[in-house]
């Protein structure tokens, strides 16, 4: 595969943005297996957002030769509190998401936090290193990567999770930092500072963040920064209507679809053209819109250009694209559902998130 090949995909939708590409051609170009990773928090069952899309992504990276890693981040995880800061639910979860990985990225490499943190004393000695290079007004305009606002009672652990995953890419020695949108601050922040302490400065990879179903809130987490508006309307476990979970059976996802939010003719901030353009477009040539002849009969649009253009037009109804967007996105969903169906890790997960009674966004 040459040069282009590889930048295509790596460039290629879900992608929204390279720091920079000038330096990821001169990576490409003198590395054949660059090192790549993306962090995740152990935050409860997986979507589409958090596997399938970004797992799209992790796909093009392998094609494209880069050697790739998931980076279960444990002590993130119990940092920001989720599954209640037990460590052991982390565990558990951090297992599940690996599993799910290993399936839909075949050839994609894992890394425990607890496991790169264990008797490595350059590792903290680095981090303040870098923590001495930043304020702490600098430090906190990135809480936002762990969905927190000043606004929070916030404990100084929190104030550490930036400075962490900035370590993280140091430790691991990565030549590219890939995440999803929301995680821009801490990627600009790395490459600030890295320079200045003389490490290697990697290729930051930032891909779409799917939105979620429901009607957009408006200001973001800081309403000044458009980063962040993109974080408020994302898909999110805590909103479970908001979100296609990929153990969603073919009912519960035309259930959820059919409650989207969907306005009329409008294209910008539309959910369910987001999950034809991003999920369905991405794996299938085709769309098939089925309806009754007196309603313009069955259609399909072979690009995604055309099924937008036909619904700004009114060419097709907001509720026929939501039954034809739901087929699409089950026949995504169906190989992982279907990997997934009946395993122990699975159900162990599932008590963890619906444990006591509450549900996720309680814990």
């Amino acid at each position: 595969m040459d040069l282009e090949e590889r930048l295509a995909l790596v460039k290629r939708p879900p992608t929204e943005e390279v720091l920079t590409e000038a330096e990821l051609v001169a990576l490409l170009g003198r590395e054949a297996h660059p090192k790549h990773y993306i962090g995740l928090e152990a935050s409860g069952l997986l979507h589409l957002g958090s596997l399938v899309v970004l797992g799209f992504k992790i796909n093009d990276f392998l094609k494209a030769g880069v050697r790739c890693k998931v980076f279960l981040a444990d002590w993130h995880s119990f940092i920001n509190n989720k599954m209640g800061g037990d460590l052991e639910k982390i565990e558990t979860v951090s297992s599940y998401y690996k599993d799910a990985f290993r399936f839909f990225c075949p050839g994609v490499e894992f890394e425990l936090g607890s496991e790169l943190y264990k008797g490595n004393d350059r590792y903290w000695m680095d981090l303040l290193r870098f923590s001495k290079q930043i304020t702490l007004a600098r430090d906190t305009r990135c809480l936002t990567i762990m969905g927190r606002t000043t606004k929070e009672k916030l404990d100084v652990a929190q104030y550490v999770y930036p400075p962490m995953q900035a370590t993280d890419i140091r430790a691991m020695d990565l030549d590219i930092a890939h995440s999803g949108m929301d995680q821009r601050k801490v990627h600009v922040l790395v490459r600030e500072v890295f320079p200045s302490l003389g490490w290697k400065l990697p290729v930051a990879v930032h891909h779409h963040l799917l939105a979620g179903l429901q009607k957009p809130e408006g200001a973001g987490i800081d309403e000044d920064a458009e980063s962040d508006k993109v974080v408020s309307s994302k898909m999110s476990k805590s909103k479970p209507d908001s979100a296609v979970f990929i153990h969603d059976d073919a009912d519960e996802i035309a259930r959820k679809m059919g409650k989207a939010w969907c306005p009329e003719r409008q294209a910008e901030g539309n959910p369910v053209l987001d999950f034809a353009k991003q999920v369905v477009f991405h794996e299938m040539g085709a769309i098939e819109v089925v309806r009754p002849e007196k309603y313009g009969g069955t259609v399909t649009y072979e690009s995604y250009a055309g099924l937008e253009s036909a619904y700004l037009e009114g060419k097709l109804h907001p509720t026929d694209l939501k039954r034809a967007v739901a087929a699409g996105l089950d026949m995504v969903v169906a190989p992982v559902r279907e990997h997934f169906k009946g395993k122990k890790a699975l159900e162990e997960v599932m008590a963890i998130v619906h444990g006591e009674g509450k549900p996720l966004a309680a814990r």
